[in-house]
């Protein structure tokens, strides 16, 4: 559907928000890259939070399985129950200042995490962080 057939549609169903139309998903891990357990609180809330702040909201889907392949420890299979964390942002939301906090937040967590990758699609393009900021 062309965006204004779908701006045609939000206007005929009464929405006054802006479309939403960048799909943005990231992928919260449950644990470290050794494949221990996280300690203390998930990274799901904190990452609703976030995106919320930044593009007025975010759904987390339930808990699934999934693996990722950390090739330098040979190639090692981490098997995590990711929860998909995903929002549907405005373009004109997606400025320097909200994707600096966004990485931000994201370098923090795979610091935090120990996470061999953080993961997020955007746009329908996958998104591989394997080295994080410094605070």
């Amino acid at each position: 559907m062309s965006r204004k057939r779908v701006e045609g549609a939000a206007r005929a169903l009464g929405a006054n928000q802006p479309l939403g139309t960048v799909h943005l998903m990231i992928f919260v891990p449950s644990v470290d890259r050794e494949g221990k357990k996280l300690k203390g609180r998930s990274w799901t809330r904190p990452t609703l939070e976030v995106l919320g702040e930044l593009f007025r909201g975010a759904t987390a889907y339930p808990r699934g399985l999934g693996v990722w392949r950390d090739d330098r420890a040979g190639g090692k299979l981490v098997f995590d129950d990711t929860t998909i964390v995903f929002s549907y942002v405005a373009p004109d939301d997606l400025t320097r200042e909200t994707l600096a906090t966004l990485r931000s937040y994201l370098h923090r967590m795979g610091r935090e995490a120990n996470q061999g990758e953080i993961g997020l699609v955007l746009d329908g393009h996958y998104i591989g962080i394997t080295e994080y900021d410094e605070e």
